[in-house]
């Protein structure tokens, strides 16, 4: 590498932390200012502009935030407390996102499970953060069945159906939720030290672990990774990744 490409190379690369320590400097400057709050700004800026694009569907900023009021409305009204936990097993679609963020925003713990998992090794995830629902994908219901021996807790099974599908269990219980903003009566204390996700380990060294992600590293992954990278709004991002992972469902939409 010659000298002027090597010089263009380390400019490239601290314009990138520049631009992420500026980034997560914010975040940490405003402990209040969680990622489902952000988003309701997001969605106030650039309603009608396309968000997610899924096989068969897409949902503008509108919609996407929307539907997570609906889904936090659901959070709350089915007694999940500030802190206890949602299972989410679904396929890559844009109504992962959605779901994921709502219970977030309802102050409940979304725990992402890996779709290939299956039996005592799902069952395992599910237990070890006491989840009181599964808001399981139509196509994975059997695959949840596998677990339902070994499962230690009594949660509440939520069929999602899949886009163009016939409406699931799921689907007909948000229907009857709005998907209007929050009041401040409905909307719990949060702040970015609050726990906001389970992403499990793969489970190559023994049964997968659950890493507790709060509120703050959700947001540091997603401005380290945009700013490293200058994100832009005309800018598309294809995600080929398991939306279970961090890379995948935090990082990349981030």
């Amino acid at each position: 590498m010659g000298l002027f490409a090597r010089l263009k190379s380390d400019y490239l690369y601290l314009s990138g932390v520049l631009r992420s320590l500026r980034r997560i400097t914010r975040v940490v400057r405003n402990p209040d200012l969680t990622f489902p709050v952000v988003m309701e700004g997001l969605a106030g800026r650039f309603g009608d502009r396309v968000a997610l694009i899924g096989e068969g569907e897409q949902l503008t900023y509108r919609d996407y935030n929307g539907r997570a009021n609906a889904y936090a409305r659901w959070t709350l009204a089915n007694g999940v407390a500030k802190g206890e936990t949602v299972a989410l097993l679904m396929h890559n679609r844009p109504e992962f996102l959605v779901a994921w963020l709502g219970v977030t925003r309802a102050g409940g713990v979304c725990a992402l499970l890996n779709t290939h998992l299956t039996g005592a090794g799902l069952a395992h995830c599910l237990n070890i953060v006491s989840a009181k629902h599964i808001i399981v994908g139509a196509d994975l219901a059997e695959v949840l069945e596998t677990a339902r021996p070994h499962l230690e807790g009594k949660a509440k099974i939520w069929v999602s159906a899949g886009a163009g599908g016939e409406p699931g269990p799921m689907e007909a219980a948000l229907a009857g939720y709005s998907q209007d903003p929050l009041g401040k009566d409905e909307r719990p204390a949060l702040s970015n030290e609050d726990p906001c996700l389970f992403i499990f380990t793969s489970g190559t060294t023994g049964l997968p672990k659950a890493a507790n992600v709060n509120h703050y590293r959700v947001q540091a992954i997603m401005n380290g990774f945009s700013g490293a990278t200058n994100a832009r709004a005309d800018d598309r991002i294809y995600v080929c990744l398991p939306l279970y992972h961090t890379s995948g469902g935090v990082l990349a939409p981030g």
